[in-house]
């Protein structure tokens, strides 16, 4: 039989506790043309296979049989459920840890799959992909930072599933920066920081710790994780790190330990698109089983452009306000779930711009309303009567009574910022970026 005697070949190539305890316990469950599956004991037997041996024996099956065949690992009946003291649980080197890993519960969605990929986050997403495959091309560490609702737990839930899943014997520890300052406090306190230190030093391959950005003025956490960090780093482990702000931004973090979290590499993750906005709200109504009309769809998506978890909340509220009317879901039900959830849509207006401006350029509405000339206050006045010409429907008349000036000053103004625009680049991306900033209003 094909199995046995690459199996033979197998005992000569490899030490014999090697061989008999990865290859001897393989069985043979399947032959096709295309592929050949060998039974394990049990899932992380078969992980510990995989990643060490399985290329060796796509090899040697070559070898027997010319008819390059797939090797596929399965599991035996009952496998699961072998006992503590069984066969399967003796099947391990002296020299391979036990798995010790520690974590948080996961979300069960909260995968690669049900990740919605889009310009805004496709760096971050790609990284932590490279982190499930052990690619050092990112660095020794990543940073991933965005506001809250934009996916951060998302992507290190979805780094534990696929680790977890693919390589169970790995020594993952996940937890938030403030469960590793308390188990070290609790540490400190029953004199077993020897513990502690081994179990994060010497039985860690990979460590996630999200909302570093909690241990502001925690300078005894800080030193301890950057003392951790150090080690880890120097073996080759991987690491990833979430905040809600960038490192050089963190307030109360040593300059060191600040470093070392930017050692790799730091991405952001942005609000997301239209694009990407209307497919998380198609996914998460075909989770709850709710049908939707393209201009529910768009609606949704136009309305709801931070936190992404307020789509669920949405689609949660559609789901329970359709079902008081007989499962009719019309555009007015959709719009009073929308406004109880972020509030009616601001449509812009003159004095809407006119306050914009003010925050902007740090004047108040009475010196932009003055007679004042002061170029600190002009070119402030000009910007707020092209934007208002820009974005509303208002007169020119209208338009100048919110500054208390006539129809003739708003054209010149209008007139004095296209030029301006037109001439000057950082003029002209300044204009831009206040009517970016007055759409998201």
């Amino acid at each position: 039989m094909v199995w046995q005697k690459a199996k033979e070949i197998l005992r000569d190539e490899l030490s014999e506790s090697v061989y008999s305890l990865w290859i001897d316990p393989l069985e043979c469950s399947g032959l096709q043309e295309d592929k050949i599956s060998l039974c394990c004991p049990d899932r992380f037997f078969s992980a510990y296979v995989a990643r060490n041996y399985l290329e060796i024996i796509q090899a040697k099956l070559s070898d027997v049989d010319p008819q390059r065949r797939e090797v596929i690992l399965t599991l035996g009946r009952g496998a699961a459920q072998a006992p503590a003291g069984g066969k399967s649980a003796q099947l391990r080197l002296p020299n391979v840890p036990r798995n010790s890993s520690s974590v948080r519960a996961l979300h069960p969605r909260y995968t690669f799959a049900e990740f919605m990929v889009g310009e805004s986050n496709i760096l971050a997403q790609s990284a932590c992909r490279s982190i499930t495959l052990a690619d050092d091309s990112i660095g020794p560490c990543l940073y991933i930072n965005s506001s809250t609702g934009l996916g951060k737990s998302h992507l290190t839930h979805a780094v534990a599933h696929q680790i977890l899943a693919e390589a169970p014997m790995t020594r993952l520890h996940y937890l938030t920066a403030q469960q590793f300052s308390y188990e070290m406090v609790n540490n400190i306190k029953a004199n077993t920081m020897d513990s502690f230190k081994q179990k994060y030093h010497e039985q860690c391959d990979i460590l996630l710790v999200e909302d570093v950005h909690s241990l502001t003025g925690k300078k005894k956490t800080q030193e301890e994780l950057n003392e951790l960090l150090d080690s880890l780093i120097k073996c080759g482990k991987r690491i990833v790190f979430t905040a809600n702000r960038p490192p050089r931004d963190l307030i109360g973090i040593d300059e060191e330990f600040r470093s070392r979290m930017a050692a790799g590499l730091v991405t952001a993750i942005q609000p997301p698109d239209i694009s990407t906005r209307t497919r998380i709200v198609k996914n998460k109504a075909q989770q709850h089983n709710l049908k939707l009309e393209e201009e529910h769809i768009d609606y949704l998506a136009q309305h709801i452009k931070g936190d992404i978890r307020q789509v669920e909340s949405a689609i949660v509220g559609i789901r329970a306000k359709a079902h008081l009317q007989e499962g009719v879901v019309d555009m007015s039900l959709v719009e009073q779930v929308i406004a109880a959830l972020v509030g009616l849509p601001k449509s812009l207006s003159p004095a809407l711009i006119r306050e914009f401006i003010c925050k902007q350029y740090k004047v108040s509405c009475d010196e932009l309303q003055s007679r004042s000339r002061k170029k600190a206050l002009t070119f402030p006045r000009q910007v707020a009567m092209y934007l208002c010409r820009k974005h509303t429907e208002n007169s020119l008349n209208e338009i100048g009574k919110e500054f208390n000036r006539d129809h003739s000053t708003v054209l010149h103004s209008i007139k004095v910022v296209t030029g301006l625009t037109n001439r000057n680049i950082s003029v002209g991306e300044q204009i831009n970026l206040l009517s970016k900033k007055l759409k998201t209003l």
